[in-house]
């Protein structure tokens, strides 16, 4: 009887001894701040998570993009990837339209979080959700963002021009850009691009405080009842190292 009221430890984890008196972790208010501010951070931060700190479906290739994409048919240095059908929620949905992008051929593909990839609100998501993500240790990362058109204008359909200016969007959509807040003075360059029938908005922003990193390229456009935001994010270290590459891809995102 006695053994069926007290059952064992699971094999994994060894029985505490007699003497075992486990410390408690200190509540918050005790921690010292920086300890604090980390906490907080991770907290309030967690869409913004490095793909290996948030659970990851099965779905991304963690191998080289040069494995398995197609040689860039504009610069054969880089690779092209097509998102299609398959890729993501939100394109089987048609919530948004297919886009294309170059990316060297080091570079892996990253999982995205299910609660982040807009699978548990497609077709009507109310707020923004990430639909691929890329990234080289020694180079950045790069990630597509979405954004439902009703979070930015009460137009069930509109152009990014109808919208507002490359300065309004990016008050807007910066916080996506950077993984935490948006700081107006952070903004170097906003300019407008045209591609045949679509406009782009294209940033260069230089946030030394950001989640993402030290410096973020992005580039945006809407079309259909969604914006779609494409994001270049790299350390001082990467940016050094890489820039020339960082701005190759950015330019290269389309629709």
């Amino acid at each position: 009887m006695a053994s069926s009221l007290n059952p064992p430890l699971p094999p994994t984890l060894p029985p505490p001894s007699s003497n075992q008196n486990p410390t408690p972790p200190p509540p918050l208010l005790l921690l010292p701040r920086r300890q604090l501010l980390n906490r907080i951070g991770l907290l309030t931060s967690a869409p913004f998570l490095s793909s290996t700190a948030i659970a990851k479906p099965a779905s991304a290739k963690e191998i080289e993009v040069g494995s398995y994409l197609p040689p860039s048919p504009t610069d054969p240095s880089f690779v092209l990837f097509k998102a299609s059908q398959k890729d993501t929620p939100a394109l089987r949905a048609g919530n948004v339209q297919p886009y294309q992008f170059v990316l060297p051929p080091s570079w892996k593909q990253t999982r995205v979080a299910n609660i982040l990839s807009g699978n548990y609100c497609q077709p009507k998501c109310a707020e923004p959700w990430v639909e691929v993500k890329f990234e080289d240790e020694r180079q950045g990362r790069v990630q597509v963002v979405a954004s439902p058109l009703i979070r930015l204008t009460n137009k069930l359909t509109a152009t990014i021009e109808e919208i507002g200016s490359p300065e309004d969007l990016i008050a807007s959509l910066g916080p996506f850009v950077t993984g935490n807040s948006y700081d107006p003075e952070e903004l170097l360059l906003a300019s407008v691009e045209k591609n045949g029938d679509q406009t782009y908005y294209k940033y260069e922003l230089e946030t030394p405080y950001a989640l993402t990193g030290a410096h973020n390229l992005a580039k945006a456009t809407a079309k259909g009842s969604t914006v779609v935001l494409f994001v270049v994010s790299a350390s001082e270290k990467q940016w050094q190292n890489s820039r020339k590459t960082l701005q190759a891809i950015v330019d290269s995102f389309h629709l």
